[in-house]
């Protein structure tokens, strides 16, 4: 069986984990476009089971929380017309909770925009973090009060941030970037929270390094995912990356020695050596049989 050197795993990771396409990939490292997506698959399924296994008693005071938009196959409402539009064609958003102290992203989860895909990532939170009471800021997305509640009860000082901006019918015409930001509402919906602390701009940052680490989540291009499956292993890598390998500029180290969670600072080569710890041994081959007739 032809085993890829892990110096071109790694090469592979990189790149996966810098934004560059899997077709760039496969040219770059020479390899087929079906390697690409064997050690993407491989790699998802070992970050996420390494997410889950290391990111637990985090001792966060403060979370914000937040929402990013992308698509699997076509578009919303593309689908009803899209030619054998797979399970998890459509929109699909990531759910994100980000510690504002350590950066680390504490939770993650790809869903819909519903209020159950907010509970699960709210019911994770709790799970992951140590600390008896947390102070958590989100958007105005009315999904996050019942997940909020549900998850934390009193043990959290809760606020949302609601954006509000300039009406300009003229200018948005035609436009595709945003309108613009005149000011911020801010509710207290539980506890007690640090008004200075309230806010969402950390994980707002966060999903800026999102889209442009994930080639997949670029728009206006083909480059989008074509199966949930693949956005949700892309993710993984990406989290696992941010989290344990890439230093922090701020910080000067990565969010997860930040947090506590590590005394080192990872590499691809150690990610790389956990998917192939994690691969079940090949199986031994009998010997060969002649057919007959």
């Amino acid at each position: 069986m032809n085993k890829l050197p892990l110096a071109k795993r790694v090469l592979i990771l990189s790149m996966l984990c810098e934004g560059s396409s899997m077709r760039s990939i496969s040219r770059v490292a020479d390899v087929s476009i079906n390697t690409v997506t064997k050690l993407l698959v491989d790699a998802g399924e070992t970050c996420l089971a390494m997410h889950d296994e290391l990111v637990r008693d985090v001792p966060s005071a403060r979370v914000q929380c937040d929402e990013i938009w992308s698509f699997t196959y076509a578009k919303a409402k593309n689908v009803p017309t899209a030619k054998a539009a797979p399970a998890g064609a459509g929109d699909v958003w990531t759910w994100t909770a980000l510690d504002a102290d350590t950066k680390l992203m504490v939770s993650y989860f790809v869903g819909d925009r519903s209020g159950e895909s907010a509970l699960i990532l709210a019911d994770d939170l709790r799970a992951r973090i140590s600390s008896d009471r947390v102070q958590i800021t989100t958007d105005s997305h009315n999904a996050y009060l019942r997940a909020i509640e549900e998850a934390f009860g009193a043990d959290a000082d809760y606020a949302t941030i609601a954006k509000i901006y300039k009406t300009d019918p003229k200018a948005a015409r035609g436009r595709y970037s945003p309108p613009v930001c005149t000011g911020i509402k801010t509710t207290v919906v539980e506890g007690d929270p640090d008004a200075a602390h309230i806010s969402t701009s950390f994980v707002e940052r966060s999903n800026l390094s999102i889209r442009m680490q994930n080639r997949r989540f670029t728009r206006l291009t083909n480059a989008f995912s074509k199966k949930l499956d693949n956005h949700i292993h892309a993710l993984a890598l990406y989290f696992a990356f941010y989290n344990f390998v890439r230093i922090h500029k701020t910080l000067r180290m990565t969010p997860a020695m930040a947090a506590g969670i590590t005394d080192r600072l990872w590499s691809l080569e150690d990610i790389a050596e956990r998917i192939e710890a994690g691969k079940p041994a090949p199986a031994k081959r009998g010997p060969y049989k002649k057919r007959e007739g």
